[in-house]
């Protein structure tokens, strides 16, 4: 039942009946893995009037993030900017322009100093004074430090704003950077991916203004919850590389019979994402794998537009047979050898895969990188 002030304060604050904004709520907290207390604290505060201060600035990028985020469905973006947050400053959905976009951004600050949430999409050129990227006259350096000087959570959106993005590609020359590099005081939510799903942004922002903190990070800045495995753990098409069954060439029988992408140069296996099990938009398989094509590394700094000797469009440079001695007998948890496992990467030793080193850990097998590319991060503190 109700509580009539709860409701006439939802109505009133938020424009719609309690039981329609609750269903709102539920399905938002649901979507990005928030617990159950989440909704009635979200409910809440919206009662009191109270909905988290976002302003969103956009510099070096291709606005793909806001794009995938206006491709969301629970909420819907209109539910999301208009009930659950505050979107006080977005350049691309602001009907504001010139002076009048630029007061609302200064006055949102001023009204939610300390509070705020501000998102960043794009890198910061930082070459020649930054003369690369102006807004209003301002560069984008100088907005960000104005901004995240009072911003009570800082989120990098995306690969560019993470790390630099595809602006940093070698030889980089307006010197883009990622948020941190220039934010150094404060700490900084990474979320990076071209583009990189939603709702591990939505998940973050929410439980920021529910519960006033940030989701675990790694050493990167990411959220553990979308960045604590690799691609190649969960991808669908892991059974066949365990197998040994891998595509050569894009086109062949074992490409159109969805095996294993990664002589064709994915990157999975060194790839922290939740791609494999997050779907984007809504739409199951909709991804580069899902739809035929290597990862590219998006989301990691030493990958992602910076691996120039293993394109995605390339097999792994200087392939070669595992060798029996390169294999770590698994064990069973009991502490013996786990016999059937052994047998399988034995079997896998002698037929000699062209595939680089294979580690076996926990009856699980795992490519390292290819001579050359970076070494896959340790994230045994992420599981």
């Amino acid at each position: 039942m109700a509580i009539p002030a709860v409701d006439a304060g939802v109505r009133a604050h938020i424009g719609m009946p309690r039981r329609d904004f609750l269903r709102l709520v539920a399905l938002a907290a649901a979507a990005v893995g928030l617990p159950s207390s989440a909704v009635a604290k979200i409910v809440s505060a919206a009662a009191k009037g109270k909905k988290p201060s976002v302003i969103w600035l956009h510099f070096q990028e291709c606005t793909g993030c806001s794009e995938s985020l206006l491709r969301t469905t629970h909420p819907e973006l209109a539910d999301l900017i208009l009930n659950l947050v505050s979107l006080d400053y977005h350049e691309t959905l602001f009907a504001a322009a010139g002076k009048q976009a630029e007061q609302a951004r200064k006055s949102a600050m001023a009204a939610n100093a300390g509070k705020y949430v501000l998102v960043v999409e794009g890198a910061i050129p930082t070459k020649d004074g930054g003369v690369y990227c102006k807004v209003g006259g301002q560069t984008a350096e100088a907005m960000l430090r104005e901004c995240a000087a009072q911003a009570g959570a800082i989120i990098a959106i995306g690969s560019c704003s993470s790390w630099g993005g595809l602006s940093s590609t070698p030889p980089n020359p307006t010197g883009a950077v990622g948020v941190a590099e220039v934010v150094q005081s404060k700490p900084v939510v990474t979320i990076p991916g071209c583009p990189p799903n939603p709702y591990n942004f939505l998940g973050t922002v929410l439980q920021y203004a529910t519960f006033g903190t940030l989701p675990e990070l790694d050493q990167l800045g990411r959220p553990k919850f979308a960045y604590g495995r690799t691609i190649h753990e969960d991808c669908p098409r892991r059974a066949h590389f365990d197998a040994g069954r891998f595509a050569h060439q894009f086109g062949d029988s074992g490409h159109r019979a969805g095996h294993c992408l990664y002589l064709l140069g994915c990157k999975g296996p060194y790839t922290h994402a939740s791609c494999a099990v997050a779907n984007f938009s809504e739409l199951p398989g909709i991804w580069p794998v899902g739809i035929g094509h290597p990862c590219i590394g998006c989301t990691e700094q030493k990958i992602g537009f910076k691996v120039a000797a293993y394109t995605p469009m390339e097999p792994p440079p200087s392939p070669r047979p595992v060798l029996a001695s390169e294999v770590e007998k698994p064990r069973a948890p009991g502490g013996g050898i786990n016999t059937a496992v052994a047998s399988v990467a034995g079997l896998a030793a002698g037929a000699g895969l062209t595939l680089g080193v294979m580690t076996v850990r926990n009856g699980r097998a795992k490519a390292p990188p290819p001579d050359g590319a970076p070494p896959e991060h340790d994230d045994s503190s992420a599981s």
